[in-house]
Parts: structure tokens; C-alpha cells; sequence
């Protein structure tokens, strides 16, 4: 055998040879920037600093807020001798995603009654959002190349998800600079030359990153068109109650589709528990008997990803949903976050037009909703390396991250960006 291997070795030629696979041609990807500008953030040791990049709720001192009825949920759970730490199935907690689904469709939803909503639990809204973008790509029916329409600007992310799956993301108009504000005539414009059975990515509320939202009325106008068109509506629901501290309110856009007939995908996540991952994807189908058949799908493919979704978060959301009086309590800690954000924005918007009388018109401040809104990408670069303000190249500000105590650091150093960038 020693004499075999040794003439088989003589009759390999070094232009034959290979080495093992050490990865030296992989090639450096560049970091994250909102993990960058977090970690720059922490790194930085100026007093005065401010975070407005992360879209994650924040308090009046700057903290993270457990919400308070999460604390009690969590307590209950803890207090549970018949709690185990099983596999949950595949598709999730049963408790956590049918109250999910009526938490984005409504308690009263014909589509669920009737048995044509498929929910699965997620590793939150990135997850959502890959589970149904991977579902697309396999089964829907496209109409020439797979491509989905993503709104110009949308949340970063949602380029590499639909890429990664083999689905080429291209944009719609939606954010008018002049106006700062909706690009109404451009978006239905989009809508209605894109060939048919087009794929669209809506921002059911709080839009990431402008904080510009349709009306009622341009949504039903909208919808018309979608439905004109044979399109698909793919909402992103990530901000649900953030918006307007009413979470019916910010579902309104998802549930008239669903009355309308328009064929959609959503997803939602809330409740402040980011690094539990909590998330759920819905699909509203025409039938119970293709609603068994996509569910039966859905699993194949969260079983070969996932397996199963983590447990602790759902079963804290699952207690908040069910259980009457943890939900009037969550419903009223949703107010409180809505409600503080509403006061930075009403706040800066008077610093800025009534104080320091800062150049141009801010009325977008206070006419935009949700967490975000937004300045020049310029005038962003300057806040960073002159004022320690951290938030992103594109200019979106994070409302959460302002509070009484920096808010007039923040006007302050805006309005001398403004008058010398």
C-alpha cells in the first residue's frame, strides 16, 4: 500500500496539485453601518454625544425601556411550574402567532374566521421578511424576471434580503426632497407602468427611512391600482402602534387591502423585546384549501432555516396578547412611547421655527410619524464629526434617541449646520 501511494504521488505534477481551501480569496466585506455607528457611538467619550441611529425605542434619559406589563408577563412566566423549554413547532407558538395575526388583521377579521390567514412565527421582522422572500422566489408567479419594487429610500436591509434570494430589488418613487413629504403622482406613476403581477414592498406605517406615510384616501387610491394591475402587496409592518400610539390606526392600510381583496404578505414586531427576536409573517390567502397548502410550504422552508423559533420572547408576547387585562396595559405603554416621540418632535420643531429661527421650513418635523426623520446627507456628516450627533450617512434621524435633556445640544448644533453646510 506505501509503494501505491508513493507511485501515485510521483504521478501528480505540482501544476496538478491543490492546496486545502483556506478562504485567502474571500473577500472583506464592509461592516455594517448602523452596528459602526454604534460601536463609534460607544467608543466616542464626549459629554454631550447623542445616538440617533439605532430605529429602536429609547427613554427620557437615553436608556433602553423594558415596558412595564413585558416585566409582569416575564414574571408570570418565571412563576410557572408547567413551563418547560421545548421544541415550540415549526411554524411557532400557536398561541403567540394566531394573536399576532389578529393583532395586524383585526379581532374581527373575515380572512382569519374563514381560515385564509397563514401566520409563522419569525426571528423577528429580518426574518419575516427573508421566510417571505424566500417564498416568493419559489412559488410566486412572476411576470418576466423575479424583481420586487422597494420604496426610494427604503430600510437598507431589505436590498441584501430579496438579493440573497435570487429576487433583484428595484425602486419606486416615494420620497420627494423638494416637498419632504410623498412623492404621490411618482409612486402611483410606478405603480401603474410596472408590468403586471409586479411585486410591491409597502411600509405599512411609520415609513423607514422618512417617517412619510400615504393618507387614508391615497391608500384606497393605491389599492386600486394594485388591484387594476394584478399586483402583490408585501407590507412591511414594523412599527405597528409606534406611529400614532393607536396600534388599529397603524394597521388600518394592511386591513383595507385585506377587505379589498388585494393579495398580501405582512409582517409586525413590537413590544421593545429587539434581542429576543420576536416576529411573525402572515399570508392572506383566497381559500382555506390554498392557505393549507402555502402553511405546508412555509413549514418546509422555516424547517430547513430554523428548525424552530426561539420560545421565550413568544410565549412573553403570547400572554400579552391573550390575556385581556396584559393587553389594555401594553396598549397604554405603546401611548407612553408614541406619545414621547410626538413630544421630541413638537419640541424641536418649536426650538428650531420659534427660538433659534433656523433657515428653511421644518414643518415635516411635526408632520411626519413614527421614529424617524430626516436631514441632508451633508448636513448628517457635519453633525457627526462636528457635534458628536451619530446617525446615518442618509441623513435619518431617529426621534427615539432625543430627549429633554440633549434635545437643545441637538436644535442647536442643526441650526449651525444649517446656516454654514
Amino acid at each position: 500500500m506505501a509503494n501505491r501511494l508513493r507511485q501515485i504521488t510521483r504521478h501528480i505534477s505540482p501544476a496538478q496539485s491543490m492546496t486545502a481551501e483556506t478562504w485567502d480569496s474571500v473577500p472583506l466585506a464592509p461592516p455594517d453601518s448602523i452596528f459602526r455607528l454604534t460601536a463609534a457611538y460607544k467608543t466616542d467619550t464626549y459629554p454631550q454625544k447623542i445616538n440617533l441611529g439605532v430605529g429602536a425605542y429609547r427613554d427620557d434619559n437615553s436608556k433602553p425601556w423594558v415596558l412595564p406589563v413585558v416585566k409582569k408577563a416575564s414574571q408570570i412566566l418565571l412563576n410557572d411550574p408547567a413551563l418547560d423549554h421545548e421544541y415550540l413547532p415549526i411554524t411557532g407558538l400557536p398561541e403567540f402567532v394566531s394573536g399576532a395575526a389578529r393583532l395586524i388583521l383585526g379581532n374581527d377579521s373575515p380572512a382569519i374566521a374563514e381560515g385564509r390567514v397563514v401566520s409563522v412565527q419569525t426571528i423577528s421582522g429580518t426574518g419575516a421578511n427573508h421566510l417571505g422572500a424566500l417564498f416568493l422566489s419559489r412559488y410566486y408567479q412572476y411576470n418576466g424576471d423575479k424583481a420586487i419594487y422597494l420604496s426610494d429610500p427604503t430600510w437598507a436591509n431589505h436590498f441584501a434580503i430579496f438579493n440573497n434570494v435570487g429576487i433583484k430589488p428595484l425602486l419606486y418613487p416615494y420620497y420627494d426632497p423638494k416637498t419632504i413629504g410623498l412623492d404621490y403622482t411618482g409612486f402611483i406613476s410606478a405603480l401603474g407602468s410596472a408590468p403586471e403581477r409586479s411585486v410591491f414592498l409597502l411600509h405599512a406605517c411609520a415609513h423607514n427611512p422618512t417617517g412619510v406615510d400615504p393618507t387614508q384616501e391615497q391608500w384606497k387610491d393605491i389599492a386600486d391600482v394594485i388591484l387594476a394591475k394584478k399586483h402583490y402587496a408585501f407590507f412591511d409592518t414594523a412599527y405597528q402602534g409606534f406611529a400614532s400610539g393607536d396600534l388599529d390606526r397603524d394597521a388600518a392600510a394592511v386591513r383595507y387591502f385585506v377587505s379589498r381583496g388585494v393579495p398580501l404578505l405582512s409582517f409586525a414586531k413590537n413590544a421593545g423585546l429587539y434581542g429576543e427576536r420576536v416576529g411573525a409573517l402572515h399570508l392572506v390567502s383566497p381559500s382555506k384549501e390554498t392557505a393549507d397548502r402555502v402553511r405546508s410550504q412555509l413549514s418546509v422552508l422555516q424547517r430547513s432555516e430554523i428548525s424552530n423559533p426561539p420560545s421565550y420572547g413568544a410565549r412573553v408576547v403570547s400572554l400579552i396578547l391573550n390575556n385581556p387585562e396584559l393587553f389594555e396595559e401594553w396598549k397604554a405603554d405603546i401611548r407612553t412611547m408614541a406619545g414621547r416621540i410626538i413630544d421630541m418632535r413638537k419640541e424641536l420643531h418649536r426650538l428650531l421655527t420659534e427660538e433659534l429661527k433656523t433657515p428653511g421650513n421644518w414643518d415635516h418635523i411635526v408632520n411626519q410619524i413614527g421614529i424617524f426623520t430626516g436631514i441632508t446627507p451633508a448636513q448628517s456628516k457635519a453633525l457627526t464629526e462636528d457635534a458628536h450627533v451619530y446617525l446615518t450617512t442618509n441623513g435619518r434621524i431617529s426621534m427615539a434617541g432625543l430627549n429633554r435633556q440633549n434635545i437643545r445640544y441637538f436644535a442647536e448644533a442643526l441650526d449651525r449646520v444649517v446656516r454654514t453646510v
